[in-house]
């Protein structure tokens, strides 16, 4: 049996962070890039913002559900792509029969903030100081599901706009675009009063809880959001297609194709209709992980 070789395992430098000492982080030989093309899709962040009753759960919920739909049109038609390390070239190969388009599985995770409040974070109470630690810990959770090649879909209403920062400071630090998407939520107070689907506003107006955001506790609305979806005012299936649009549009997901195959003179051409948006993503993250290897060397 050969033994454990422990310089095969990368490590950044033995450091101290916060109260703990003597850890260092290790990288994963399994890389997100290399989940990233093993799923034919992008690992991002959409962090869902708004104050209660704006939509953020049943928004976040909603477009979850429909990139899971996006799977069940399955294809005997086998399509593998690869994209090489130096991006310079971009390779396709298939085996096909005349059946129905493929589209990729899409692996999504809802983070809720009730959830959250379940377990991990059933200590943090509704103090600015609380809810500040709630997004700390949640912003770093949602970086490890990001690197495990997931589409996040995190629903909080992290009040303060400092949090979401950190937050995007976090995810984006290695230089890659479009990892953290801040998705506004915008409903007008009144709108989200009159829902009140948890009666949270009648006990906040009543005094029954205190520091209620909106009520008695501040919202600060995103400066420069990747999105602002008026969930007071739109329908859901129209909020649901912005998201999905945005995904599509950068590269993150391929596009779900209404347009069969039969319909373009080759299979490559059909191809990089299908995936050429998140291969030049793909492309683009590379080279912010080449850049930033080299800046470590």
């Amino acid at each position: 049996m050969n033994q454990l070789d422990e310089t095969a395992c990368t490590y950044d430098k033995v450091q101290t962070v916060g109260n703990s000492s003597n850890i260092a982080w290790h990288h994963s030989s399994v890389t997100k890039a290399d989940i990233h093309k093993r799923n034919k899709h992008r690992s991002s962040i959409l962090w869902f913002t708004g104050l209660s009753g704006s939509g953020k759960s049943t928004l976040a919920n909603a477009v979850n559900n429909r990139l899971s739909q996006r799977c069940t049109n399955e294809s005997s038609q086998e399509v593998t792509a690869a994209v090489t390390a130096d991006t310079s070239t971009t390779t396709t190969t298939a085996t096909s029969t005349a059946a129905p388009n493929p589209t990729p599985i899409i692996h999504s995770y809802v983070l809720d903030g009730d959830n959250i409040r379940h377990g991990i974070n059933q200590d943090l109470g509704f103090s600015d100081e609380d809810r500040v630690e709630n997004i700390r810990r949640i912003g770093h959770i949602a970086s490890l599901f990001l690197d495990a090649g997931l589409i996040v879909l995190a629903a909080f209403v992290s009040p303060f706009r400092s949090d979401r920062d950190q937050v995007r400071k976090l995810v984006n630090k290695n230089g890659c675009e479009n990892e953290f998407i801040e998705i506004y939520c915008s409903a007008n107070l009144d709108v989200c009063e009159d829902r009140d689907t948890k009666g949270l506003y009648k006990k906040a107006r009543q005094g029954v809880i205190p520091e209620f955001t909106g009520i008695s506790s501040p919202y600060e609305i995103p400066e420069n959001p990747e999105l602002v979806v008026k969930t007071g005012s739109k329908k859901l299936d129209e909020c649901v297609d912005q998201v999905i649009s945005y995904l599509e549009e950068k590269g993150i997901i391929s596009k779900l194709c209404t347009i069969h195959r039969d319909e373009f003179k080759d299979l490559q051409g059909w191809q990089m209709y299908i995936y050429g948006p998140l291969f030049q993503s793909l492309g683009h993250q590379n080279d912010a992980m080449a850049e930033r290897s080299k800046a470590q060397r």
